[in-house]
């Protein structure tokens, strides 16, 4: 009887140890999910940064499975040095600071950040100081030079972008060419998008070119004018782009689509008009433009009160556009090609760059044609000439040609 008893306590501990076995071999594999890594974004507070807030804000990053944190950053050379080290994955950017960047002229040559897509088109505008009130009006870019020659008769005049080679520079260099301006007849410094104002207010400089709401805001504040935008100097020209590390492209290649989803179908949502109020109470928050939001509500759906007594300017197809059935958001090789084509034109180039060879390397436009695809986006036709509202026509493929008989 005892040895039945003990055979049966050996079995029952045998069976124990079994169990205990198994359930500590089930746990050992057993593996447990590993949360998604977070992908940190930068901008700096424009109003054109409102697709990376609306994908915030709408939950859309999420949605599409990817954790995003904004950070809010104070310039463009700060974008860019967190972007090239990593502490960024990307950023909310200039659409040619990528090309400046690598040509050497905004940072170290050679030097790769990459456009994957772009977040929106128009929306900046050159603002003059109260100096020029009734020297030269809105679009009176004929008088404009007068109008300098006429200050400069009293003190010296600056002007301020925001990046040498960024596309704010290139406008204001453009509209100088336009007018006839000699630029080595007047200071250029750069000063960063939300201290533009503040420094006209002290009297740094007479005249900047900047993106929304600080050309609204001096406008509203009484400081200076819109004397024109962007749009009046390019319509539906690729403004600011999603731009990211080299190495997040590189090896967190499906991450990064479900990012570019995510913002693209953020840009859809702010091209209804009826969603803009929304976004402007958005942006008007201290965490993120931190400016008033009729200022940027007017902006934004449009309306341009110039200042200066010169009314209101209402623009009805070519305000700022986010996604404008995917026309806007396509990274184009051309565009990149014209950027690189004033650098040559301004000076900032002694020679001719490798312009295909940059913009192969620097545009992602086959994995945003993927990433299109996937989300029934039209693909836009590309390298194909175009032509700005103050210059000859520009073919991509033939640079050579456009620079010898444009002004500069």
């Amino acid at each position: 009887m005892q040895t039945t008893t003990n055979m049966t306590r050996y079995i029952k501990q045998s069976l124990l140890f079994i169990g205990l076995v198994l359930l500590f071999s089930s746990v050992s594999s057993f593996k447990m999910p590993t949360p998604a890594r977070k992908i940190k974004l930068g901008f700096i507070p424009l109003t054109d940064c409102a697709p990376l807030v609306a994908a915030k804000e709408l939950g859309l990053f999420a949605k599409y499975g990817v954790d995003v944190e904004l950070s809010k950053e104070a310039s463009w050379a700060n974008i860019r040095d967190k972007v090239i080290n990593g502490e960024l994955d990307g950023a909310h950017c200039l659409f040619s600071m990528p090309l400046s960047v690598y040509t050497g002229i905004g940072g170290k040559a050679g030097t790769e950040m990459k456009i994957a897509l772009v977040l929106n088109n128009n929306g900046q505008a050159i603002t003059l100081s109260k100096e020029f009130c009734g020297l030269a009006g809105f679009k009176e870019v004929n008088k404009a030079a007068g109008a300098v020659k006429t200050v400069q008769g009293r003190k010296e005049v600056t002007f301020a972008m925001t990046f040498p080679g960024g596309t704010h520079d290139i406008w204001l260099r453009y509209w100088m060419a336009a007018a006839g301006i000699n630029q080595k007849s007047v200071g250029i410094i750069t000063i960063p998008p939300p201290q533009m104002v503040a420094n006209m207010r002290v009297d740094n400089m007479e005249g900047y070119c900047v993106g929304e709401p600080w050309n609204g805001l001096a406008a509203a504040q009484n400081i200076g004018f819109t004397h024109i935008s962007t749009q009046d100097l390019w319509k539906h020209h690729p403004e600011k782009a999603l731009v990211v590390n080299a190495n997040f492209a590189a090896t967190d290649k499906e991450d990064l689509k479900k990012v570019m989803k995510a913002i693209i179908e953020a840009c859809k949502w702010l091209d209804n008009m009826g969603n803009r109020k929304k976004a402007a109470s958005w942006l008007t928050k201290p965490n993120y433009v931190n400016a008033p939001l009729q200022v940027i509500e007017a902006r934004l759906a449009g309306s341009y009160d110039l200042g200066c007594e010169l009314g209101v300017q209402k623009y009805k197809d070519d305000y700022m556009t986010f996604y404008n059935n995917g026309i806007v958001n396509m990274p184009r090789k051309s565009h990149a090609t014209w950027f690189l084509a004033q650098y040559v034109r301004f000076g900032y180039l002694k020679s001719d760059p490798d312009y295909k060879g940059i913009v192969e390397k620097l545009i992602l436009d086959d994995l945003f044609a993927e990433v299109a695809k996937e989300m029934s986006v039209p693909v836009q036709p590309d390298m194909q000439p175009f032509k700005t509202a103050y210059d000859v026509s520009f073919d991509p493929n033939n640079v050579a040609a456009y620079l010898k008989t444009t002004k500069r």
